[in-house]
């Protein structure tokens, strides 16, 4: 006789115990533009069948567009007001120095795979970057093999203890695929396929890097390959006889002018030369290890004020630039992105999908993008996701689907508790 409870509680809401393993994929930088593209060309079948036979909707994903809110607000089925991650970086003004979000000491509440594995499921959490893998797994005892979570970035580092797992490469039977690469994802989503197959935990989380978007369009035909790959291992999976569903943390824009060069509003040199030096601080909160990818540019910004300058002041300054969507104060930017107060600046700043927005045009490594145009998101033009699952849903989320606001936080909602 099973001893496994009827449903588990996490942060408000109540998951039942899954009717058969469940998998959620997390497409970094899946903007719906690619799935558009690849639908109507015939080039991803699986996916195709998915959303004739399960369930297919853009929903909203949690703002700033990027990716660890993202991912954090999936795993907590949280907006980011509850959880508190809502950046790479915010600004310590104790201090004046810009703060890691990454640690799992700043994520509030419990993430779902976590509460699952102490209710007695065995979960599975595999990410691209590093630098995700430890928030996803907060509170997850590894040791001794039961659970399993690492980062491609590191696979050659697994240990039994941290990860629940070790030697990788010789359970893959691949090399390390290069941080810069399609492979990176794609060795993410082949670890999770091999575990159920020999595992079957209940619950899998796989979240991908968004390398391929920001560097092709869905235009070219090097997305395409990617996605006919991505394709190919979600029909595996689906054949495992799982609940798979998938959805994005953001979306991704060309941000690049007619010349092909980054479209930058340099807003740190705007503020210095109109309130003076560092009056105001901008931070970055996209900035993170892999420049490569996006030269800390995307399209939303924080502004503090070292207290000469008021909000209003530098909203009105800076309010009629030209590709400046929106910039808000503190309490308006929480309520209309539903942010935690605590870790916002003075004026959040959002720029219009074919802009981004820097700091000071001497702080950024641009080197990366040559030869390339700028593809970025943090705006509200990268929030919309795809949301996808490839079982029909039941009555009671048909009508929940249709009669309220669609967040991707509620994949895992939707995929556990909403399908038939």
């Amino acid at each position: 006789m099973s001893t496994n409870p009827s449903s588990v509680h996490v942060n408000g809401t109540d998951y039942r115990w899954p009717l058969r393993p469940v998998v959620v994929v997390c497409i970094d930088g899946g903007d719906p533009a690619y799935l558009r593209q690849f639908l109507a060309d015939g080039s991803i079948p699986n996916i195709a069948r998915f959303v004739q036979e399960g369930y297919a909707a853009v929903a909203d994903g949690s703002m700033p567009s990027f990716t660890c809110p993202n991912n954090m607000s999936i795993i907590t089925g949280t907006p980011t007001s509850k959880h508190g991650i809502s950046g790479n970086f915010y600004l310590d003004t104790a201090t004046w120095q810009p703060v890691v979000m990454t640690g799992p000491e700043l994520l509030r509440g419990d993430t779902i795979i976590t509460k699952f594995a102490q209710a007695g499921a065995r979960v599975v959490s595999i990410t691209a970057k590093d630098k995700l893998r430890k928030q996803l797994a907060k509170g997850l005892d590894c040791a001794g093999g039961r659970h399993v979570s690492f980062s491609t970035e590191f696979v050659e580092r697994c240990t039994l203890a941290e990860n629940g797992i070790e030697n990788v490469l010789d359970f893959m039977g691949m090399d390390k695929p290069g941080m810069y690469s399609m492979e990176l994802s794609l060795f993410v989503l082949e670890a999770g396929l091999k575990l159920l197959q020999e595992r079957r935990p209940e619950l899998l989380y796989l979240s991908l890097t968004d390398w391929v978007q920001h560097k092709w369009s869905p235009e070219e035909e090097d997305a395409r390959t990617f996605y006919r790959k991505l394709d190919d291992v979600f029909g595996r999976l689906a054949a495992q006889d799982v609940t798979l569903a998938l959805t994005a943390d953001h979306g991704m824009n060309d941000k690049s002018n007619a010349a092909g060069e980054p479209n930058v509003i340099w807003l740190q040199d705007i503020l210095d030369e109109k309130f003076g030096k560092e009056e105001c601080v901008v931070i970055c909160p996209i900035t993170d290890a892999f420049v490569g990818h996006h030269g800390s540019l995307g399209g939303f910004v924080r502004v503090w004020s070292r207290g000469k300058v008021s909000a209003r002041e530098i909203i009105a300054h800076i309010g009629g630039i030209d590709g400046i969507e929106s910039a808000m104060d503190r309490e308006t930017a929480c309520r209309v992105f539903d942010m935690p107060h605590d870790r916002e600046a003075d004026v959040a700043v959002v720029s219009r999908h074919d802009v981004c927005i820097g700091s000071s045009r001497d702080r950024h490594d641009l080197a990366g993008l040559k030869g390339n145009r700028l593809r970025t998101h943090g705006g509200v033009s990268e929030a919309k996701v795809p949301f996808i699952v490839n079982r029909p849903l039941n009555d009671a989320y048909r009508l929940k689907a249709a009669g309220m606001p669609l967040k991707s936080y509620q994949i895992f909602d939707f995929a556990i508790n909403g399908t038939l």
